[in-house]
């Protein structure tokens, strides 16, 4: 079934990153994905030949961080899938912390094998003039 599939490309990448092993993590993308994650720049660039930004990313924890979904929804329709989701990230930079944010990952059938095309992160911000992150909110509107 596909959407099985589509969401062990997911976990691939979560468990890989949890392992601390970039190159792996980066074997779940396909050539030239588009990629708008939490951290700067606006579109990060994503390469088969070059995960030493996600290894750096990686190594600046303490331990590598962990991720996980919160009640992916999957969308298949052919050959393109997309998934909606919250997300978890666990870790320690200096201070343990979970962090939820919002994902959508767009993911193309290419040789038989799901790959992500598409991926983006966002943290919701205050409205208030402030525009702060919300890094408070958790599933179900609760504030931690």
């Amino acid at each position: 079934m596909s959407t099985s599939e589509i969401l062990a490309v997911l976990t691939e990448q979560h468990d890989a990153i949890a392992a601390g092993d970039a190159e792996r993590a980066i074997a779940t993308y396909a050539p030239e994905p588009v990629v708008y994650n939490l951290a700067p720049p606006l579109v990060q660039t994503v390469t088969d030949d070059d995960a030493s930004g996600l290894a750096e990313w990686i190594a600046s924890f303490t331990a590598p961080p962990k991720l996980a979904h919160h009640d992916p929804v999957v969308h298949v329709d052919g050959d393109l899938a997309f998934v909606h989701t919250l997300t978890s990230m666990s870790g320690d930079k200096g201070g343990e912390f979970t962090l939820w944010f919002r994902s959508t990952i767009g993911l193309r059938r290419v040789d038989g094998h799901w790959r992500v095309v598409h991926q983006h992160e966002s943290v919701p911000f205050h409205m208030d003039g402030s525009f702060r992150a919300a890094v408070e909110l958790e599933p179900g509107g609760q504030v931690r």
